[in-house]
């Protein structure tokens, strides 16, 4: 691995950063007060733990109170930030990581009514779809304001200690000046390319004038905005051309796309869907072009497109964001030569539709990233090993048998099918979601690797388990679809039975969707694939109501071009066999009117029963009832401390064996209770 080229060192100005591997700018909404406190700090920490070379704090920290927060970003408007900025950088640094702080102004590309309730500031009155305001076309003295503004906030991250600064341009007020989408000025900063770069040269020039020239400074800018009307790859060439030719910034950082609504965000921080790591090709036009180096945020998942990246040129250092999320500790495990175990992203997409949608950013299958303080990403082993039976081979089932097996215990994994992955397994049987199943095939390759007795085609009774005399009960047992509460559900089959391949389908369908959540648009895939003509109804009012902007609209994208129909406000009455046919009554849900429609069949999708038999039946026989100290959970503190000791089996349930919820908190539940026993 010495002639790993992702491993070589990187000489960035003055800066010696180890490899060439770096955590680039976002906001996982872990912000107190606006500040960077001990959560931010410590899941930056655990990067630097895992060896990365640099990592780009402060995604979208703001330097004006015009720009506000949205989506849980810094705020480096004032000095009350100092403190905690030393706190993070020393932090990152004790661990030998290179740290940068990105500062912007949002202009449009947030909201007006937060913060202090300030309008939107823009080059012209021009609205953003993704954020929905209409901003203020700034005045030259907005603009003679923001320039201090951007100089105040970089001399405050240079008294936190940090190494460098990178200026966000791309989509926020910069690039905004830049776009000819967005800029319809005609005056000094507007009409020409000459006039829309002069804000961004005079940002530049004030904060190198701010910081003196031992701090590093950069920026994150468009290589290609890829809308028509908008900046071409020939415009942004001689954009990068000339910010070099300052002679005031040290890298620069290139991303594509215009991320202005909900899919134009998706083709920037791509989820499942997507195409994988599809601008390199843009970053190394640019570098190319200019003689500093170039760094790239956008969508590189894997290693051996990272490794790529690196080796033909493409870049000087690559961006691999989502996958330090997934595993902080990916450059270690790299550099001991276990490429195979680094917990892979597969682009679930749950980190940035979270933050989207006002909640704290968490990694769809690793549930420890953003809880360093009270989860760890390193499992010690106990010093009792004891046997532990693990009953069901979902994502809970082999989570809690891949901890326990690092935790040194015995582990028996029964499962009753002849294949382990559970759910995933039809989750993946769509095609925009099929990369799913990335999860399952780490989990698996983990187990197997930790030797855990796996027993396939293995139903067991309570009997059978207590036999096994361990001293921890696992029960993972998931759930299945129960049959829908309504008139003529003889008449209905489940999305399971149709991903399972139990049904066939053709003509017209009507798909009930309950959830609002990926199992009925994964269906919807599926049965569209099969030739069906699909009707998606659901009672809430947006179609796939419970996922973020990046999923969904990936997601309705597919179903729209296979021709899926989308009916909201209806919720489903009963259903009733017509000839070949049934006939499906809705109701509108806010009018209480009722329709009829005919169709070839009829699909459900409302969630999940969990399957917990197994469960009461083991609860007489525990020493805990099954139950555990739910403190001691949320504290991170071991469950089952209170528990006197015996020689009964310790027992707990997790996943959807205990509710319907999702694999994040499945994982969340195998962990929390495992990591201690």
């Amino acid at each position: 691995m010495k002639d790993d080229p992702l491993l070589e060192p990187f000489q960035l100005s003055h800066l010696t950063l180890r490899n060439r591997i770096m955590s680039t700018a976002h906001a996982p909404s872990y912000e107190e007060g606006g500040h960077p406190r001990s959560r931010y700090r410590l899941y930056h920490e655990e990067k630097a733990k895992g060896g990365i070379g640099l990592t780009i704090i402060g995604g979208s920290t703001n330097i004006a109170p015009d720009s506000p927060s949205v989506f849980g970003q810094l705020y480096a408007g004032d000095d009350s930030i100092i403190p905690w900025f030393q706190k993070l950088t020393d932090g990152v640094r004790s661990h030998g990581a290179a740290i940068i702080c990105q500062i912007t102004h949002m202009g449009r590309r947030t909201a007006w009514d937060d913060g202090h309730w300030l309008p939107v500031a823009g080059p012209s009155g021009t609205r953003e779809r993704a954020h929905r305001s209409f901003p203020k076309a700034m005045e030259i003295e907005d603009i003679n304001r923001v320039i201090v503004q951007f100089a105040d906030a970089a001399k405050r991250c240079q008294q936190g200690g940090f190494d460098g600064i990178e200026l966000l341009s791309h989509s926020h007020l910069l690039g905004q000046f830049l776009s000819p989408l967005i800029n319809h000025r005609d005056d000094d900063y507007g009409g020409t390319l000459d006039n829309r770069l002069r804000l961004t040269l005079q940002v530049l020039e004030a904060v190198r004038e701010a910081v003196g020239p031992d701090l590093v400074l950069g920026m994150r800018v468009t290589g290609d905005e890829l809308a028509e009307g908008g900046l071409s790859a020939d415009e942004c060439v001689l954009i990068a051309k000339e910010v070099a030719r300052t002679g005031t910034v040290d890298f620069l950082n290139i991303l594509a796309g215009a991320p202005y609504d909900d899919l134009g965000l998706a083709g920037w921080v791509p989820p499942m869907g997507m195409p994988s790591s599809p601008h390199l090709t843009v970053a190394g036009r640019i570098r190319s072009a200019v003689d500093i180096p170039i760094f790239h945020a956008g969508g590189v998942a894997d290693i051996a497109t990272a490794r790529h990246a690196v080796a033909e040129g493409h870049v000087d250092l690559i961006g691999m964001t989502r996958a330090n999320m997934a595993d902080p500790h990916l450059v270690a495990k790299l550099a001991r030569g276990e490429e195979e175990r680094i917990r892979p992203c597969v682009g679930l997409g749950y980190c940035v539709d979270r933050v989207n949608q006002g909640k704290a950013a968490v990694c769809g299958h690793n549930a420890a990233t953003g809880r360093e303080a009270v989860m760890p990403h390193q499992i010690a082993k106990a010093t009792t090993p004891q046997k532990a039976v693990i009953v069901g081979g979902g994502p809970a089932g082999l989570e809690a048998a891949r901890i326990c097996a690092l935790r040194g215990h015995d582990v028996v994994l029964f499962e009753a099918s002849d294949r382990l992955g559970g759910q995933l397994k039809l989750a993946s049987m769509g095609m925009t979601r099929r990369q799913i199943w990335g999860v399952a095939d780490w989990l698996i390759n983990e187990v197997t690797q930790l030797d855990v007795d796996i027993r396939l085609n293995t139903y067991v009774e309570a009997q059978e388990v207590e036999a096994e005399a361990a001293g921890i009960v696992i029960v993972a047992t998931g759930g299945w679809p129960d049959a829908p509460p309504i008139s003529g559900a003889a008449f209905t089959s489940s999305s399971w039975d149709v991903l399972s391949g139990e049904v066939r389908l053709n003509g017209e369908v009507l798909l009930f969707d309950e959830v609002g959540d990926h199992p009925a648009m994964v269906c919807a895939d599926a049965m569209a694939r099969m030739g069906c003509a699909v009707q998606h109804v659901s009672p809430d009012r947006a179609t796939a109501h419970d996922l973020g902007p990046t999923n969904s609209a990936v997601v309705l994208r597919d179903l729209a071009k296979q021709g899926v129909v989308f009916t909201c406000f209806r919720d489903l009455i009963s259903v009733a066999q017509a000839g070949n046919r049934k006939e499906v009554m809705l109701r509108h849900v806010l009018t209480g009117e009722t329709s009829i429609h005919f169709v070839d069949h009829v699909i459900i999708e409302q969630g999940i029963t969990p399957m917990d038999a197994l469960y009461h039946e083991l609860k007489a026989g525990s020493r805990n009832a099954g139950q555990m100290d739910q403190a001691a959970m949320v504290s991170g503190l071991p469950p089952f401390n209170l528990i006197p000791e015996g020689d009964n089996y310790l027992l707990a349930r997790i996943g959807d064996a205990v509710s319907g919820r999702n694999i994040h908190a499945a994982l969340y539940d195998a962990l929390r209770i495992c990591k201690d026993i």
